[in-house]
């Protein structure tokens, strides 16, 4: 599937049903292009599309995780070098990132700024090192971050949200940790991210993605609506190859063989 792609700003390889996905522009601290955008959306559907991906790994080269996005190609699309292999999107970064249906795990050994809060504000779970900063300091250059804010009331409340967007100070991983973003200081708790990556790919795929769609689903749907649409993601699965095989498993005490159907 996509290791026949010739991405130019990101990489991508898939080993034992982890899917990795990483930030490539390390000369440019990450920033994102427009194309790059179409890259990375390119990628996830990729991950969502094959049921050998169980998880998603996001990380990024470089000292930077992601220092937001490139002004200039934005402003002049043709200054960015673009892929014939690649076709245009027209959607923004968040909305790429928020079309994740399994679960993902955001690696950031470097600093997050600005729009880069976008790629982990999706992310499942967020592990970052101790001395990694994150910062929203659009407002100094008379910006806003508006789509950030979009992601970050899905995390925190209302007036939290807005008051790291209107201060623009830096926050520390702890920091970051303590309000919930941060899942993980991986240099703290070393064994951490490959024990949750083992747990996760043991896991029903098909089970695993149903329940993603679903959680985005109800967000669409009435109070009254809800429970017949569970009730009909249930019955789905209930039919699954991968429920009779998780029953087998279960009275033969074997390890369950999923297929993701």
């Amino acid at each position: 599937m996509h290791n026949d792609v010739n991405y130019k700003f990101i990489k991508t390889k898939l080993e034992n049903h982890v899917f990795y996905l990483t930030l490539a522009r390390p000369e440019k601290r990450n920033a994102f292009t427009p194309h790059m955008i179409s890259e990375i959306y390119h990628a996830i559907q990729c991950a969502n599309d094959d049921v050998n991906v169980r998880v998603v790994v996001l990380a990024a080269e470089g000292p930077v995780f992601c220092a937001g996005m490139d002004l200039k190609a934005f402003e002049n699309p043709d200054l960015a070098e673009q892929s014939d292999e690649i076709p245009n999107v027209k959607l923004s970064l968040g909305e790429v990132m928020s079309q994740l249906n399994k679960p993902s795990i955001a690696v950031v050994e470097g600093n997050v700024i600005a729009g880069g809060f976008l790629l982990i504000l999706e992310c499942t779970y967020v592990f970052a090192y101790t001395d990694v900063q994150f910062s929203l300091p659009e407002v100094q250059i008379g910006l806003f971050p508006f789509q950030v804010l979009a992601g970050l009331l899905k995390h925190f409340p209302y007036h939290k949200a807005l008051d790291l967007c209107i201060r623009g100070e830096v926050s520390t991983a702890q920091e970051m940790q303590d309000l919930g973003l941060v899942y993980a200081l991986m240099d703290q708790k070393p064994t951490l991210l490959s024990t949750l990556i083992s747990k996760l790919t043991a896991a029903a795929p098909l089970a695993v993605k149903m329940g993603f769609e679903s959680a985005k689903e109800l967000r669409n749907l009435k109070s009254s609506e809800q429970y017949p649409y569970l009730l009909q993601q249930l019955d789905k699965l209930r039919t699954s190859h991968d429920f009779k095989e998780g029953m087998d498993a279960r009275v033969e005490k074997r390890t369950p063989d999923w297929k993701g159907e």
